[in-house]
C-alpha cells in the first residue's frame, strides 16, 4: 500500500516548490515510508484542461491519490493562489476524493505577501474534498531557496526544520493509523 503521495503542481520542471517536495519525499523515504509521485505537469495537458476522466493517465493519478493515506501537496504561489495546473488536477478528483487523508501543504513564492495563500486558497479546496487534517503549511520565499551551483535549490535551515517537523508529524499520523488498523 502506498502510504504517501507527493503531488507537485508546478508547471516548471525545475522549481522551488518541487525542490521542497523532493526534500519532503526524501525525509519520508528515510523513515521507510512508501512514497509515490505525481508531477501534474507530466499529465496530458489536454486531458487536464478538458477534464477527461476517461484518460488512462488521469485515472492512474487519481488511483494513486486514492491509495495514499497522506499527501504532500507542493505548489508555487502566483497572485496569492496556488497554480492553475494543480487546480485543474484537484478538479478531477471525486468530491470525496480526499476523505480521511492527511495533507502536508508546501508552497513557494516571491515574497512573504503571499504567506496566507495556503490557508485562504488551498486549504478550502482540500477541505471541500474531505481532507481529515492539514498537518503542515510550509511556505518559503525565494530568498529561502537560492539556486545552488548544480542548478537546483539550496533549502534554508529554517525551512528544512519546518519540513522535518511536518514530516515527523505526518510519520506519527501514519504510525497511529497503523496501530488503529491492527487493534
Amino acid at each position: 500500500m502506498t502510504e504517501v503521495v507527493v503531488i507537485t503542481g508546478s508547471p516548471s520542471a525545475n522549481s522551488r516548490s518541487a525542490a521542497l517536495a523532493a526534500h519532503a519525499r526524501q525525509l519520508f523515504e528515510g523513515r521507510g515510508v512508501s512514497v509515490e509521485q505525481i508531477d501534474v505537469k507530466s499529465l496530458p495537458a489536454e486531458d487536464l484542461l478538458h477534464a477527461n476522466f476517461n484518460s488512462a493517465e488521469i485515472q492512474a493519478a487519481i488511483a494513486k491519490v486514492s491509495a495514499a493515506r497522506l499527501l504532500v501537496v507542493a505548489t508555487p504561489i502566483y497572485k496569492v493562489a496556488y497554480s492553475g495546473i494543480l487546480k485543474a488536477f484537484l478538479d478531477l478528483l471525486p468530491q470525496d476524493g480526499l476523505t480521511g487523508k492527511v495533507v502536508v501543504s508546501i508552497a513557494s513564492g516571491g515574497s512573504a505577501a503571499h504567506l496566507l495563500a495556503l490557508d485562504y486558497a488551498l486549504r478550502p479546496v482540500l477541505a471541500s474534498l474531505g481532507v481529515q487534517s492539514v498537518i503542515g503549511n510550509i511556505y518559503a520565499v525565494d530568498s529561502q531557496l537560492p539556486r545552488s551551483p548544480n542548478g537546483g535549490y539550496h533549502i534554508d535551515t529554517e525551512i528544512q526544520r519546518r519540513l522535518d517537523a511536518a514530516v515527523d508529524a505526518g510519520f506519527e499520523q501514519l504510525v497511529r493509523l497503523d496501530l488503529a488498523l491492527t487493534t
